[in-house]
């Protein structure tokens, strides 16, 4: 059954920039009636919603200041949009950094701010404030979450992190109670800040050098790419499964063996 973006409330954590901005705006370009933008940084989130009001008119944005590793900043912006829009259909948990120089912060908002952002909407504001018979939740991964890379060891064992927990959220048994669709993302390397300001965002020099051999072998993408392909996974993909938007083609589902398939015969 396809999920029909237009009409529905979206809430997007990291929404003030970047990908996460782009994804408002193509969710808004297919219908959306309202989005909100929980974001930490204040000037990149009032930019946006003047953006947002110039090109979709008024009334179909908030801001919301938002620290995703502390659960009540968090669950504030939950609030907000139901006290602007009465209802929550969507949550992009979209907001991370690369900086494995600050692993622990890395962690807490990769790997925490994802756990709230899915209790959050999972357990209580998608289920009880949802405008229709389904909501959906997606988890921002990575490529780096599927397949290892040895420059941002850290990095990547948050965004694997990401995939077993919207696998395990994802699962059928918690869709037939919630009736709330869990996916992930994860995109290729994209220009963004967060790629083109990976240098010394690493474990020391052994690791900046692998940064050069690593990433630069790598396809690169636009972000605008990656937003069309989350509109498709919203509006198509099963809850559970792993979509990869990477190169600027359409988005593939990445799938996982199943462990049994390595047992000895």
């Amino acid at each position: 059954m396809i999920f029909d973006i237009k009409g529905k409330i979206a809430l997007i954590s990291g929404g003030a920039s970047g990908i996460g901005l782009r994804y408002a705006k193509e969710l808004l370009k297919n219908g959306l009636r309202g989005v909100t933008l929980a974001d930490v940084n204040n000037d990149y989130g009032e930019k946006a919603v003047e953006e947002i009001q110039n090109e979709f008119g008024p009334n179909k944005v908030v801001f919301v200041q938002t620290d995703v590793i502390n659960r009540q900043s968090y669950e504030e912006a939950f609030k907000k949009t139901i006290e602007a829009f009465k209802n929550i259909d969507i949550v992009i948990n979209n907001a991370g950094i690369l900086n494995d120089a600050t692993w622990e912060k890395e962690i807490a908002i990769n790997v925490k701010g994802v756990v709230h952002g899915i209790l959050l909407a999972l357990e209580n504001y998608i289920p009880k404030h949802k405008t229709g018979s389904e909501g959906v939740i997606v988890n921002i991964s990575s490529i780096a979450g599927i397949k290892e890379f040895p420059t941002i060891p850290i990095y990547a064992g948050t965004k694997f992190a990401v995939m077993g927990m919207t696998k395990s959220f994802g699962d059928e048994a918690h869709y037939n109670r919630t009736k709330v669709k869990v996916l992930a993302m994860c995109p290729g390397i994209t220009d963004t800040p967060l790629i083109s300001e990976m240098g010394g965002r690493n474990l020391g020099p052994a690791y900046q050098q692998l940064l050069v051999d690593e990433i630069g072998n790598l396809p690169s993408q636009k972000p605008e790419s990656v937003a069309l392909a989350m509109v498709k996974i919203i509006k198509n993909a099963k809850s559970g499964t792993v979509w990869v938007a990477e190169n600027g083609q359409d988005p593939y589902e990445f799938i996982l063996p199943s462990r049994e398939s390595f047992a000895p015969k």
